[in-house]
């Protein structure tokens, strides 16, 4: 049986800095190279290929990934 805490846990952590989604493990974002984190995020956008998509380059994306949409 789970914990409500661990039901609840997202399976990402967002990078405060450039949104980028990563593992709970990593320690670095390997987009940015922060190393602040929040867990506290919502909405998924995922950019295949910045340089054709416009959403990425009204978000100011330009590396592929899983991108949160909003970091609270």
């Amino acid at each position: 049986m789970c914990m409500p805490s661990e039901r609840s846990k997202k399976p990402f952590k967002a990078c405060i800095k450039c949104k980028f989604l990563v593992n709970h493990e990593e320690q670095r974002c390997p987009n940015c190279g922060s190393d602040t984190f929040s867990d506290e995020w919502s909405g998924v956008i995922i950019i295949l290929d910045p340089a054709k998509s416009e959403i990425a380059k009204m978000l100011g994306i330009g590396r592929p990934g899983r991108y949160a949409l909003r970091i609270r």
